[in-house]
């Protein structure tokens, strides 16, 4: 399932009063853009950018990790991973629904000659180790050959529990895979589940995090790992034109996020909660929700009525012809907001 459908605005003007189409349209507030004005800034392509340097360094010391690579978006990161873990003619298993599998464009395939080898993923997000473990092929030269795994946590915004990441992990590394883990709303997933951010990011080999997303940073993912794997995956970043100059800018409102942004993420997760029910109450037809994200699907096929109506009340949702419907909460959808959509939910439903 993608959530792209239906997020453009049909108003290009003033900002919405509340904006629930995803956790990436958030906008710098006035701490992260002093931060990013005052930042002492190099040529990262030389390795000398003060602030990416700390922002790499900083976020793979959290993590557990040897080393970090500082690059424009999560699809590269993951990329950069998935690249430097396989050769050509070797392949990935990745749950169906998961970003890497439906949501980047093949780009492994396109441009790495990997093949992606789909599972399905259990209702709670998780991959079954069963699962895995059938999918891994045979020493066959009829085969492509099998060589990571690629987990992903938040998924749908359900954070999958340590053990279940483990024994996914574990079954992979069983059969000889590499693990690495699609981090997107890593954060997220760490405050819902109570654990370290070592704890999720020890059970995999290379983990991606987004800074853009939960955050509330302007642009910017993190790939972290081994040593020699970062070395190629800076290698390959390089060739697919990530190598960015005088990028302390926008390290600097990674580090003002990671330092002001990751403890207040449950305020997004009581928010959705609050927004579910009071879905719930006024009849919206089946509701759930889990850390940032509500999925609701309006009865009588509804959406574009419904995404109208909340448009002219100043609140953005993404919503196709019709199916499910995806609200995201975010830093920028504070109480004001939340109640700004929920009176324009309740006049809608009325």
């Amino acid at each position: 399932m993608t959530h792209y459908a239906g997020m453009a605005r049909a108003d290009r003007g003033n900002a919405p009063v509340c904006d629930l189409r995803s956790d990436t349209v958030t906008r710098p507030d006035a701490g992260m853009l002093a931060a990013m004005s005052a930042a002492e800034v190099g040529d990262d392509v030389y390795g000398d950018d003060p602030q990416v340097n700390r922002l790499e360094e900083e976020l793979s010391a959290r993590l557990g990790k040897e080393a970090g690579l500082f690059v424009p978006s999560g699809t590269m990161s993951n990329l950069l991973a998935l690249l430097s873990h396989c050769q050509r003619g070797e392949e990935i298993i990745v749950g169906h629904g998961y970003h890497v599998y439906i949501d980047e464009a093949a780009g492994a395939s396109v441009l790495g000659g990997i093949s992606l080898c789909p599972v399905p993923v259990r209702a709670d997000g998780a991959l079954d180790p069963a699962v895995i473990t059938g999918a891994v092929k045979e020493d066959d030269f009829h085969y492509a050959i099998p060589r990571l795994l690629s987990l992903e946590n938040t998924h749908n915004g359900l954070a999958v529990p340590l053990a279940d990441m483990n024994a996914a992990a574990e079954a992979g590394r069983g059969a000889g895979l590499a693990v690495h883990l699609d981090g997107a709303r890593f954060f997220n997933a760490v405050s819902a589940l109570g654990c370290s951010e070592e704890d999720l990011a020890g059970l995999a080999d290379t983990v991606s995090i987004c800074l853009s997303k939960g955050l509330g940073a302007p642009v910017g993912s993190v790939l972290t790992g081994p040593h020699d794997l970062i070395s190629r995956a800076r290698r390959w970043r390089k060739m697919l034109g990530g190598g960015m100059r005088q990028a302390g800018v926008l390290a600097a409102a990674g580090l003002y996020a990671l330092e002001h942004n990751v403890q207040r993420l449950s305020e997004d997760h009581a928010r959705a909660e609050a927004l579910a029910g009071a879905l719930r109450g006024l009849g919206a037809g089946e509701v759930s929700q889990a850390t940032n994200m509500v999925f609701f699907t309006p009865p009588g096929g509804r959406n574009l009525e419904l995404k109208s109506h909340l448009a002219a009340d100043g609140v953005v949702i993404a919503a196709g012809a019709s199916g499910m419907i995806r609200m995201v909460l975010h830093k920028d959808a504070d109480d004001a907001a939340l109640e700004a959509a929920l009176t324009s939910l309740m006049r809608f439903y009325g």
